[in-house]
């Protein structure tokens, strides 16, 4: 990434550890993740220790330190969810996109997470997809939505260039 690379992200941030927060956000929404160097570089910049800057970024579930699918699929495995077949719709998007969770998709696609709550427990199970909360999802209505997806990205891409596993 080098300093370059940042060089937008600092404006005046500087010397300023308050700011961590921010700026590995922004990384986050720019390159889909927050890699070593970055956090490397973070830390000399804003004069926080390394460990602390690591801590922040591996502590909140909107950081990745691993790059991510063009796609996240958030899956709701909390009490309510759970008691309604969440994990159902775990199995499903496994097969539908052949990966495990926490992984990124062989195309890149997708990248499949399971958290303990999100907060919507009356309409559960709940599942989100790029942001956009869907709500009393089944394994058919995962399929459709994952097939959805598949179908957009073909619309955009060329032949060579996509193959649509599911």
């Amino acid at each position: 990434m080098g300093a370059y690379a940042m060089e937008g992200l600092w404006n005046g941030r500087q010397k300023q550890p308050q700011q961590l927060i921010e700026v590995l956000l922004d990384v986050q929404e720019r390159d889909g993740f927050c890699s070593e160097e970055a956090l490397r570089e973070i830390s000399q910049e804003l004069a926080v220790p390394l460990i602390e800057v690591w801590r922040v970024a591996n502590f909140y579930q909107a950081l990745s330190l691993k790059p991510r699918g063009k796609h996240l699929i958030t899956v709701c495995l909390g009490t309510a969810c759970h008691v309604r077949s969440a994990a159902l719709l775990v199995e499903e998007c496994f097969s539908r996109i052949r990966m495990e969770t926490g992984d990124t998709s062989v195309d890149g696609l997708f990248t499949i997470e399971k958290v303990n709550c999100l907060g919507a427990c009356a309409l559960g199970p709940i599942v989100v997809l790029d942001g956009v909360y869907h709500h009393h999802m089944t394994p058919a209505k995962i399929r459709k939505l994952i097939k959805s997806v598949y179908k957009l990205e073909e619309e955009t891409m060329s032949d060579a260039e996509y193959h649509n596993p599911a």
